[in-house]
């Protein structure tokens, strides 16, 4: 008898010296468009760097896939459900992905959308908060010309919600606080190519305005050239959105010439995709929809946003 028991205790120890093995790696395909815009390149940049960061870890296996329209990103999803991924990170720029979303779905995959909505049940979602960031550019944009004056607004209707609650949070908040301020909208895309062609053009066609309610940085920062190529000083303040580190520092260095701000809207937030699929795999109860609140950046606090070790984005 006593003879068992020390066999049972050496096996015990033996079995305690064994270290427990590590969970599996969770397979995720990461989609993401190609890179046609700064925004964009930074979500691109953190999701290969944050991936690398958890392959390394041992927490997961990736495969990255880019895109340059939605039916080339339908069928990397449907590559990378054959590849055998348990969850997929989209970040769309298009519709049309739902039936390929949802099939992922239907297959047990989890599917976490970042920033644009896919139609799709069961889907996850983390996003900014777009329509508060229409909000605080109507209250930024009060404060710095009061409740009269011209505002031009410029919508992007091809980048779909993202355009659509950034420009009713702004018009509702503004016929709200100040009603009387005409606003004129003029649509434009999300490049400072267009933000300057665009910007030149209603310069020509209006001689006085009072501020500029741009949903994004990079449209700011071509607006602003052709602000200051049209030698206008009357405008008081522009908005923007993204997080952009170059528009950081023009808000910085034209703080006594106009009022410029950004509502931050970080392409970082591609780790908190990868972060809601790890979790939901692992069995963890996450909400459906994950929204992070968006600050405001202005010559006041531009300090605390400024990294030069980001050339990025």
């Amino acid at each position: 008898m006593k003879k068992i028991l020390a066999i049972v205790v050496a096996l015990v120890l033996c079995l305690g010296m064994i270290p427990f093995a590590q969970a599996e790696a969770v397979k995720v395909g990461v989609l993401v468009p190609a890179v046609t815009h700064g925004w964009v390149g930074g979500i691109t940049y953190n999701a290969e760097q944050y991936c690398k960061e958890l392959e390394a870890a041992g927490t997961i296996e990736y495969k990255l896939y880019t895109s340059s329209n939605a039916e080339e990103m339908t069928t990397q999803i449907d590559e990378a459900v054959l590849w055998g991924a348990q969850a997929l990170v989209i970040a769309p720029q298009w519709t049309g992905m739902e039936v390929a979303a949802q099939a992922a779905i239907d297959a047990g995959i989890t599917v976490v959308a970042f920033d644009m909505d896919i139609p799709a049940e069961g889907i996850y979602k983390v996003t900014g908060d777009n329509e508060s960031m229409g909000v605080a550019g109507a209250k930024y944009i009060v404060e710095k010309i009061g409740t009269e004056g011209t505002v031009v607004a410029l919508p992007v209707p091809t980048s779909g919600s993202v355009s659509e609650l950034r420009m009713k949070g702004f018009t509702e908040t503004m016929a709200q606080i100040a009603p009387n301020v005409q606003i004129i909208e003029y649509a434009t895309k999300f490049t400072r190519e267009d933000g300057l062609k665009d910007m030149a053009d209603i310069l020509t066609a209006n001689a006085k305005i009072d501020a500029v309610f741009s949903l994004d940085d990079e449209t700011s920062i071509g607006a602003l050239q052709a602000i200051d190529d049209a030698g206008r000083t009357e405008i008081k303040a522009i908005t923007g959105g993204g997080g952009c580190q170059e528009y950081f520092g023009i808000i910085k260095e034209k703080a006594d010439q106009i009022g410029a701000c950004s509502a931050l809207y970080s392409p970082l937030m591609i780790k908190d995709c990868m972060d809601v699929a790890i979790a939901v795999v692992g069995g963890e109860t996450v909400e459906a929809v994950k929204v992070i609140p968006s600050q405001i950046v202005s010559a006041e606090n531009v300090d605390e946003y400024l990294d030069p070790a980001n050339t990025i984005y």
